[in-house]
């Protein structure tokens, strides 16, 4: 979708404005602006925005300095889920990537992959995949995909070919989703 950005005349990107922003753009935007606004926009609302403490660093009113408690905004935290759950120290997650099982270890300041140590989820699925992701969401840590991540840990572990796994997993999920529908009913 973003990529499609770039084939889009001035109408266009005015349409997508108004469907991601709403209203219409300032006049005064030159078109690569425009573009790299709705870009970023497109990707917030995909894979998550920026965090709560770098939003409240960049709010800080002009010639405001942060308290003393937080000189070092950006240091390492305890890994959480987005429902506040901590991921304990030696906690491990795993994740299939492109035909290869990828482990992460929790630690008290960070997470660890391939040897070497990250800040946070998001920067180890980047060093995985070269490309920008919510680190929660790529493990598997939002809400009910817990277990659907767990159930792709297990299968990852077997000696079921790739494709098997990959169906195995998709039967699963659709027979969860039909057991969610029929409780509603």
């Amino acid at each position: 979708m973003i990529a499609a950005l770039v084939e889009l005349d001035a109408n266009g990107l005015c349409l997508q404005w108004r469907n991601h922003l709403g209203g219409t753009p300032p006049a005064h935007l030159p078109r690569w602006l425009l573009m790299k606004i709705l870009a970023y926009r497109i990707q917030a609302t995909a894979f998550g925005g920026l965090d709560k403490e770098t939003l409240r660093v960049l709010r800080q009113p002009k010639g405001r300095r942060l308290a003393s408690s937080d000189l070092h905004p950006f240091e390492a935290r305890i890994a959480t889920t987005r429902e506040g759950t901590k991921l304990k120290a030696g906690a491990l997650l795993a994740r299939e990537w492109n035909g290869r099982l990828e482990r992460v270890m929790i630690l008290d300041q960070g997470v660890a992959w391939n040897g070497e140590t990250y800040g946070s989820l998001s920067q180890v699925a980047k060093a995985m995949t070269g490309t920008s992701w919510n680190g929660h969401r790529f493990f598997g840590l939002l809400g009910g995909a817990l277990l659907l991540t767990a159930l792709q840990t297990l299968l990852a572990g077997t000696t079921l070919p790739y494709a098997t796994r990959t169906i195995v997993f998709g039967l699963v999920v659709l027979v969860a989703v039909m057991a969610l529908r029929e409780k509603r009913t």
